[in-house]
């Protein structure tokens, strides 16, 4: 479940972000990787496979420790096979809890 993220009591502002991933992003462990980085980071969402054969990722927190999650899927070993991300930043929704693995 993601934490409320805030500094002396003050929430930081938690925002959306939707990022499409393609490159050889299938079949590589990507969305197991993705899952198991989460929980280094205060964020909440779900990845999956799309069937155009990129990887959809949704996730909520404050936007440094999304950034931060996002550097660190590229930095993983999952690098190499992102050929291109698309990124949008939307409002939050809080409809997400834990970070999961959609089929």
């Amino acid at each position: 479940m993601c934490r409320k993220v805030g500094n002396g009591g003050v929430k930081a502002e938690r925002q959306r972000v939707i990022v499409q991933y393609s490159g050889k992003v299938q079949g590589v462990g990507f969305r197991y990787t993705a899952r198991e980085l989460a929980r280094g980071f205060d964020v909440c969402g779900t990845v999956r496979n799309c069937t155009d054969g990129s990887v959809e990722l949704i996730a909520e927190g404050a936007r440094g420790e999304l950034e931060a999650f996002r550097l660190a899927l590229r930095d993983s070993g999952l690098g190499p096979c992102i050929r291109n991300e698309t990124v949008q930043w939307t409002e939050p929704r809080g409809d997400l809890r834990g970070f999961q693995i959609l089929r």
